[in-house]
């Protein structure tokens, strides 16, 4: 069995491979080609906090693992992180226990490779502006993953944390696609509202409970990617901006309708219905859907997460990492 830390993880897969292996997965996904059972979620309210327990085997590609994760509302006041995890990866054929993977890591990317997919199949391609909310370990990625997608020339940056969100910015800035104009704008409502106005792409990778913005401020043309909260009660986007959307994509419809709040809210509120949802990415991917086809076409790419995405970025990382001979191999 190989154990392979965060920095394991970071050296195997790019972001760029990352991309490619969510389209395929997102097509094995809406091709039902793969055995994925609905996230188990486990509230820890002693510790605010949730645990969940998310298994998938994707029959194509033979990818088999689970993701076992604790969210924890408390542990950033102390300094912790937010999310620990580990992905355990399988041997289809065996069973054998073949890697434990830091989770984490896994789940940073492979959330912001599924909205760098969506991004690439429904940002207009002349995209250069974008606005990433959340400067944590979501954030970090959503710069990675815009970046690769689309050739940004300016990217600004909301967190609660000024000083985290520019100490993100002066970390990435200009590094590999990341462009150099990434600002670091303080979080009140006139700069979200002239960012958003300016914005082509907006990335949303935050655990707010409220609206981040007003939906009546983004332009004709926009891309949006909300991919932080996967709740029912919780959204990062308001009722008013899906009213506006022309295409509402999900990374599959079950776990839409079950934990998306940013869908659910307003369907209680009779604004949309589940008709709204115009296909799953992998609906896209796999060239049945067509993702935009107009530039003046609003679009939001709404996540909360699969299973697919772990087993298959894990099985990534995985043989990347056997050629590269990352990390410590153990006998059980």
């Amino acid at each position: 069995m190989r154990i392979l830390t965060r920095s394991d993880v970071e050296h195997a897969i790019s972001m760029r491979d990352a991309i490619a292996t969510m389209k395929d997965a997102f097509a094995q996904l809406s091709d039902n080609e793969t055995i994925v059972p609905l996230r188990l979620n486990i509230p820890i309210e002693k510790y605010n906090g949730i645990g969940l327990f998310m298994p998938a085997y994707l029959k194509k590609s033979e990818a088999l693992a689970i993701k076992i994760v604790g969210v924890h509302y408390n542990n950033p006041a102390p300094g912790l992180p937010l999310i620990h995890a580990v992905v355990v990866a399988l041997d289809a054929e065996t069973g054998r226990a073949l890697a434990l993977i830091e989770g984490s890591s896994v789940t940073a990317i492979r959330t912001a490779a599924g909205a760098g997919a969506a991004t690439d199949f429904l940002a207009r391609h002349d995209a250069r502006i974008a606005v990433v909310f959340g400067a944590g370990v979501q954030g970090r990625t959503a710069l990675q993953a815009l970046s690769t997608a689309r050739h940004l020339e300016t990217i600004y940056l909301f967190s609660r944390t000024f000083d985290k969100a520019n100490a993100l910015a002066n970390e990435l800035r200009g590094r590999g696609d990341v462009p150099n104009d990434l600002r670091v704008l303080e979080n009140s409502p006139e700069n979200i509202a002239r960012a958003v106005r300016a914005a082509d792409i907006i990335y949303c990778a935050t655990t707010s409970a409220e609206p981040l913005f007003n939906g009546n401020d983004v332009k004709a043309g926009t891309h949006v990617n909300a991919v932080g909260t996967f709740t029912h009660d919780r959204r990062e986007v308001d009722t008013a901006f899906v009213q506006r959307c022309n295409k509402i994509v999900v990374d599959a419809y079950s776990g839409a309708l079950a934990e998306a709040g940013d869908l659910l809210i307003p369907m209680e509120e009779g604004a949309i219905s589940e008709a709204s949802i115009y296909a799953e990415l992998g609906e896209i991917s796999g060239g049945r859907k067509a993702g935009r086809t107009r530039d003046d076409e609003i679009t939001f790419f709404k996540s909360v997460g699969n299973a697919v995405q772990d087993a298959a970025l894990a099985q990534a990382i995985l043989k990347r990492a056997e050629e590269l001979n990352l990390g410590t191999q153990i006998e059980l």
